[in-house]
């Protein structure tokens, strides 16, 4: 708005100049760019519903500050994924999600979101690359597997180190094997891996269980022949010769003297952790664990944001179920979007002041 200026001052421009050179300037409002849909980690529960919000021409935009496919992305070979009767590279399942939805216009970047914050009509996401506004979000963020932390781990990944019996236990048929952890997972992983595995060793760092009692009696009663129990035993290291594990060094804390387990691989049970950090402090409801809770639409407390995947609790952490969550999830949020009356194309999708 131009000002108006009495007529005297008019006379004197020089005046003018100099009481216009003493307002302080007012900085702009940095524009902040609005998105259909952001979906916080590009897994395959994000690129599942990335699939079918883009199909439908709901702009979306992926999140991810890790692997583009997350575990399934870091997984040597997946056998149980459907339509895949030969089985698949984890890496080349991940890569074909995420062509099919980038195939339909959906954006991948590369980044982290530091925190989500409920504004009505829009949902604000702090990120490393600044603030961004969505009309709804998708959380997909995954878990990470808890590691043991020694050496040999990480250089054995994927070749005689593995953290899921249903995804590798096959490949161990008639095989030695060391499980470790003492709770619910590893006790029910080392029983599964039973149906392969001609042995198990079952590293248990305390001096008791923390599985459930029930757990406890059906491993004593009829997976005793194939598993033993070693209680009180850290694992230390894990060692391997040619491209392969071949042992398990652990201490036995009753006497102090190292232990040896010759193996074939290593199965880690030691937790999830699943990556809700940036959720602490929001009003997503989050489990006893960390994992997000949310009702029978897969909505979370705030309204327009959903999760599906691994990050969900109770997921049962397998590709083929998140890549299901994905597919409800998209068809949650286009319900939202249209019950919402907050289709592309408004004036207000590009930018927002």
């Amino acid at each position: 708005m131009a000002t108006t200026w009495p007529s005297w001052l008019r006379q004197s421009p020089d005046l003018i100049e100099i009481i216009m050179s003493e307002v302080p300037t007012q900085p702009q409002p940095a524009s902040t760019p609005v998105h259909d849909v952001i979906m916080i980690g590009a897994g395959p529960a994000s690129l599942s519903a990335a699939i079918y919000t883009t199909r439908e021409d709901i702009e979306t935009l992926l999140f991810e500050r890790g692997v583009v496919g997350g575990l399934a992305a870091i997984t040597d070979w997946v056998d149980n994924y459907p339509g895949f009767p030969k089985g698949i590279a984890g890496l080349t399942l991940a890569d074909e999600l995420r062509l099919q939805a980038e195939r339909f216009g959906a954006k991948i970047e590369l980044g982290e979101v530091l925190k989500i914050t409920d504004e009505g009509k829009y949902k604000r996401l702090e990120t490393t690359s600044g603030d961004m506004l969505a009309k709804a979000v998708l959380i997909g963020t995954g878990s990470d597997y808890k590691k043991v932390g020694v050496p040999g781990e990480q250089e054995y990944y994927g070749r005689g180190v593995h953290y899921c019996a249903t995804c590798d236990g096959a490949f161990y048929r008639d095989k030695k094997l060391v499980v470790v952890g003492g709770g619910n997972s590893a006790v029910q992983e080392a029983m599964f891996l039973t149906r392969f595995a001609s042995h198990i060793d079952l590293l248990v760092r305390g001096d008791h269980f923390r599985a459930s009692e029930v757990l406890q009696h059906e491993l004593e009663n009829k997976h005793k022949d194939k598993i033993t129990v070693h209680f009180n035993t850290t694992t230390d290291e894990i060692v391997g010769e040619n491209n392969s594990v071949v042992k398990v060094i652990g201490t036995d804390k009753t006497t102090g003297s190292k232990v040896e387990f010759p193996t074939d691989g290593v199965f880690v049970f030691v937790g999830l952790k699943p990556n809700t950090e940036f959720l602490k402090d929001s009003p997503v409801e989050l489990d006893e664990i960390g994992f997000v809770k949310a009702d029978d639409k897969q909505e979370t407390k705030i309204p327009g944001v959903f999760v599906a995947g691994d990050v969900h609790s109770g997921a049962t952490m397998q590709i083929a179920s998140a890549v299901g969550e994905g597919a409800t999830a998209a068809l949650r949020l286009r319900e939202y979007l249209e019950d919402h009356g907050r289709k592309h194309g408004d004036p207000d999708a590009a930018i927002m002041n």
